[in-house]
């Protein structure tokens, strides 16, 4: 179980601003799925204007989650490319691990892009 979860924020604008949640903040984005919308109010009351999404992320031992695939458990999936797997060449596949969408305790790292822009800076 991880005792915190890093927000990696992606704007348009090509920055990248990194959220560091513990506690209560974390709880509000459990039961989230890859790809869900949420308001920025969820873990931050100064960020009520902005909307973002959930493009992907990983647990804290660095698998990563698949938006594919349902639940929140792990699994052992034969990949031919995609999330997990890069190929060095085409047609090859492999048996590899990957977490599902859901998110829960022990998710470590998400990465979320802004959708909706509100009127305060993200970096502030």
């Amino acid at each position: 179980m991880a005792d915190k979860t890093v927000l990696n924020i992606g704007q348009s604008d090509g920055k990248t601003t990194k959220i560091i949640l513990e506690g209560d903040a974390r709880v509000a984005l459990f039961g989230l799925t890859v790809g869900s919308e949420f308001k920025g109010d969820l873990f931050n009351p100064d960020l009520n204007d902005y909307t973002f999404k959930i493009t992907g992320g990983s647990d804290e031992d660095g698998i990563p989650m698949r938006i594919d695939l349902e639940g929140s458990g792990r699994r052992r999936l034969f990949l031919a490319g995609g999330v997990g797997y890069n190929p060095k060449k085409k047609g090859i596949r492999r048996r590899k691990l990957i977490r599902g969408s859901e998110i829960l305790d022990d998710i470590a790292q998400l990465n979320v892009k802004v959708v909706k822009k509100g009127k305060k800076s993200l970096s502030e």
